[in-house]
């Protein structure tokens, strides 16, 4: 043990190597050696009248993809994601400026555990508690009721893209959870983003006799940009592969995830579940090069 101790000490190189071989060794095999698997899965396809995987490549199972049933799919769960990225943005941002440049140190505190709070508890509990919050008789409709403003539920769920039967099951119930279950992301990294603002900086633009409005724009904005950009990483892409929810709360128009779900499990057509895993990986390649000229990195 000594002589191994001595060996380690004088190859300080040797230590690093043995401390980061089983993790490499993990990234490697099982992440993306099964990204790799995915990737030639792709590439086969599905015997239409058999049934079974033929694993010679080509690229019908991607022409798949150009069909009109499954671009509405992308379309459709690429508007969710970038309608939750937006509104999560504009209900955090005024919070966590809030938690990070007027709250007492104390309070900050409270703050900053009753957003993250949420996410102790069960995604799945989560979720189906809001079943039950937006379903016909949830506490909403029966708020609504109270005041007289059923007729205004009822107008929106008769809206063609984002109605339903009811809150349970329609867009709009998915927006409301998806928009719940991600905000926290979007708080910390903008919060973070705003707590490097120096307050010399807003103090010299007040003395420069600039506005409130003025002095977000120009200095506040700018500076705590990257945080929302942070923020908007985790959202687009966490509701972008989401199925839960649109599982949960969602109708028969399938999003990515409930479409992957589907071909690898009910009818077993691993080429295309594959191949439709594939986009929205390059879709988040393309958001995350984009986040980075923007400085995304620098706040998380």
């Amino acid at each position: 043990m000594a002589r191994l101790a001595r060996l380690l000490y004088f190859r300080p190189r040797l230590v690093l190597v043995v401390l980061l071989l089983p993790p490499m060794a993990y990234l490697f095999v099982v992440y993306l050696g099964s990204l790799f698997a995915l990737l030639v899965n792709s590439f086969y396809r599905l015997d239409g009248f058999s049934g079974l995987i033929v694993r010679e490549f080509t690229g019908t199972t991607y022409a798949e993809l150009l069909l009109p049933a499954n671009l509405d799919i992308f379309r459709r769960t690429a508007g969710m994601a970038l309608a939750v990225t937006v509104a999560d943005a504009l209900i955090a941002f005024p919070l966590a400026y809030y938690i990070a440049k007027v709250a007492a140190p104390r309070l900050r505190t409270w703050l900053y555990i009753a957003v993250t709070i949420p996410l102790w508890s069960s995604y799945l509990v989560r979720v189906y508690a809001w079943k039950l919050i937006l379903a016909k008789e949830g506490i909403i409709s029966w708020f609504l009721t109270l005041l007289h403003l059923d007729f205004a539920l009822d107008w929106v769920l008769s809206l063609p893209v984002i109605g339903g039967p009811s809150l349970s099951i329609s867009p709009i119930g998915m927006f409301i959870a998806f928009c719940y279950i991600w905000l926290p992301y979007m708080i910390v990294p903008i919060q973070t983003a705003l707590e490097r603002v120096p307050g010399s900086l807003l103090e010299a633009s007040g003395d420069l006799g600039a506005r409130s409005w003025q002095t977000f724009r120009n200095v506040i904005l700018p500076l705590a940009f990257p945080g929302v950009v942070a923020g908007s990483i985790f959202t687009f892409s966490l509701t972008l592969g989401d199925f839960i929810i649109p599982q949960v709360l969602g109708n028969s128009r399938y999003f990515i995830g409930q479409a992957i779900y589907s071909h690898q499990g009910t009818s077993g057509n691993l080429p295309l579940a594959a191949a439709m895993t594939v986009v929205p990986i390059l879709i988040m390649l393309v958001y995350l090069l984009v986040a980075r000229k923007l400085g995304a990195f620098d706040a998380l």
